[in-house]
């Protein structure tokens, strides 16, 4: 096998990119925009980001045959979820380089290791307990206190693998119900926002971090992230600071999400890192000089980071499901409303299709009320 080139990578490089989902579209297209090809590797034949990609391996994630193929293909490895095996990155991390590296995903595929990985970095959390037992669920709810919340500590998203526990005679239950274990029990937070970070780390080791954002739910999925937060600045520079100090702590190559729970009195609560674009993040598309998947796409391949300025505030709404779809019609007949679509072809119930982005002139989010932000959104 050939040398790999050295960093930055030239112009018509590839850039292999381990899941087809939505994120790996989004980053294909920008790396597209910055001259580069994208050979994307999942187990979907018909995966979003397959539809947009230069080359495609169908296979699965821990095929050493199709992975040793793969790694001979392509000048550099980055992912879009961060439930990659680890059995992958160990078969291709001889063989290409890998951006972010095993240490990201390690930190981030174990809730265990996140929270531990928190304190580390000096940003404060909830109080937690691992959970191997059902005695050890009574023993750190004993500690912690209810309510609480029991989750899994792997493959849990969008508000699965968890359970609210109100009362001790609900523990049993729900430790029983949820696997794999183990499992951490975490305080439950009474927070007033959610609120997330997105920054980008260059393989120099720069750092650029876009403005915090407010994001509000639905049924657990995100449905709504205002930029910037409407939050005492503050508080926002303290979310960027973190933001930006788990990417160096985590000597990440490429671009992380931090979430934040906010509380009453001001403090912020580390809550998930997310080692890969973010969807809280969607809005950087369309109202910044650099999206967070050309920042992602930059730092893989050696390029210097861009600039996060924000040029307009903006609201994103996520389309979910059949719901969201039935809005795409105002949508897209909206001048201030960009409409990014994923191509899923099913819009079956709490699946995100696409998303909406409206922007507004510097300031606006400041004076505006939800009732004229939302409109047509």
């Amino acid at each position: 096998m050939s040398p790999k080139p050295g960093f930055p990578l030239p112009p018509n490089s590839t850039i292999g990119i381990l899941g087809g989902g939505q994120l790996g579209r989004m980053s294909a297209l920008a790396a597209a925009e910055l001259g580069y090809r994208c050979h994307i590797y999942a187990p979907d034949a018909d995966s979003p980001g397959m539809q947009v990609a230069a080359a495609r391996t169908v296979a699965g994630y821990e095929d050493p045959q199709a992975l040793a193929a793969f790694a001979a293909a392509v000048d550099v490895v980055t992912f879009e979820f961060e439930n990659v095996p680890a059995r992958t990155l160990e078969i291709l991390e001889p063989l290409v380089p890998c951006r972010p590296g095993r240490k990201a995903l390690a930190v981030c595929q174990d809730r265990l290791q996140e929270k531990a990985f928190f304190g580390e970095a000096g940003v404060p959390v909830a109080p937690w307990r691992a959970v191997h037992s059902l005695a050890e669920l009574e023993a750190a709810i004993g500690e912690i206190g209810l309510p609480a919340v029991l989750k899994t500590t792997r493959l849990g998203y969008d508000g699965r693998g968890q359970a609210v526990i109100r009362a001790p005679e609900e523990a049993a239950a729900a430790f029983a119900r949820l696997e794999p274990k183990p499992l951490i029990l975490e305080a439950f937070v009474p927070f007033t926002q959610e609120i997330s970070a997105v920054a980008a780390r260059g393989a120099d080791g720069a750092t650029a971090v876009y403005d915090a954002v407010e994001n509000r739910h639905h049924h657990h999925i995100l449905d709504l992230s205002f930029a910037p937060a409407r939050i005492p600045q503050a508080v926002a520079d303290s979310a960027r600071t973190h933001a930006a100090r788990v990417a160096a702590a985590l000597e990440l190559v490429g671009v992380l999400a931090v979430e934040f729970f906010l509380l009453a009195d001001g403090r912020l609560l580390g809550n998930e890192i997310a080692p890969r674009p973010h969807n809280s993040g969607h809005w950087t598309m369309d109202a910044c000089q650099a999206s967070q998947f050309h920042q992602h796409m930059r730092a893989v391949v050696g390029l210097p980071l861009g600039s996060p300025r924000r040029h307009s505030d903006a609201v994103m709404r996520n389309l979910v499901g059949p719901e969201g779809m039935a809005k795409l019609p105002l949508l897209q007949g909206s001048p201030d409303i960009s409409v990014h679509l994923y191509g899923k072809a099913a819009a079956r119930e709490g699946r995100k299709m696409g998303h909406a982005n409206r922007i507004f002139p510097l300031g606006s989010l400041e004076t505006a009320g939800d009732a004229a932000l939302l409109s047509d959104l």
